[in-house]
């Protein structure tokens, strides 16, 4: 069951304007998406689509962050990649959804009908370049995440998550990375062990490492304080132009 957005926000004035599949668009092609868009509301825990059901939607996450994932046939399940503000929900041209996708929040998504999304994306060039511009970052992030998984350590795993996600909250508010920053962690540890291949226990101890290095500080259970950013980056094992160091 979903949740109807009472508070329904016009496409320029959207929190995700600058970085969403719109956000190329010019004011003319803003009116065609206002057009076709509803908005959905999904609990924490809710399944926002089955792999390989039908979707009769496509959709930017407003709001809130989502879950990708894949169950094999005796259960097992892992966690494929992160859904957060901007990020979009669907494919063109192929209704089934490739995965499973839940809500780790609450989670508002700007919707468009499948068809007048298509025949719209046929006549809007900034559209379809916005959405391809999206899909290559989609890749480099992927490959990222193949680096982040098979090479690096728990301890640089865990940076490497918490760099991320900042850096996807400082595009969002038009912020810096410079000096003390504020995180809003969008998965619980236990999710963090099943997206990073490690255990509760070991994401556990590696944040309480940062912890007592006074890297980062906890202020509740889902906000972290990074008191120097260039210190956390220190610590994900990368280089200076972003590769992995020797």
């Amino acid at each position: 069951m979903t949740i109807p957005l009472t508070n329904e926000i016009h496409c320029g004035e959207c929190p995700i304007r600058h970085r969403a599949v719109c956000a190329k668009c010019d004011s003319d092609e803003l009116e065609r998406l206002e057009a076709i868009k509803y908005y959905r509301t999904y609990e924490a825990g809710q399944t926002i689509a089955w792999a390989g059901d039908e979707m009769s939607f496509l959709g930017s996450v407003v709001r809130g962050v989502a879950t990708l994932s894949q169950t094999l046939e005796d259960g097992r399940t892992q966690m494929l990649g992160l859904l957060l503000p901007s990020d979009f929900i669907g494919r063109p041209g192929r209704s089934a959804s490739a995965y499973d996708v839940t809500a780790v929040s609450e989670v508002t998504l700007c919707c468009f009908r499948r068809r007048p999304f298509e025949q719209l994306m046929a006549v809007t060039p900034h559209v379809a370049e916005r959405l391809l511009d999206m899909t290559l970052d989609e890749l480099d992030a992927a490959r990222e995440w193949m680096l982040i998984l098979g090479r690096k350590t728990a301890r640089e795993k865990i940076a490497s998550l918490l760099a991320i996600i900042a850096r996807r909250e400082s595009t969002l508010t038009l912020g810096n990375l410079k000096g003390r920053i504020e995180i809003n962690l969008p998965l619980t540890r236990e999710a963090m062990a099943d997206y990073l291949g490690l255990t509760l226990e070991t994401v556990s101890r590696q944040i309480s490492a940062l912890k007592r290095e006074g890297i980062i500080t906890l202020d509740g259970k889902r906000k972290i304080l990074v008191e120097d950013f260039e210190a956390l980056l220190a610590e994900t094992g990368d280089d200076m132009d972003g590769g992995m160091i020797a």
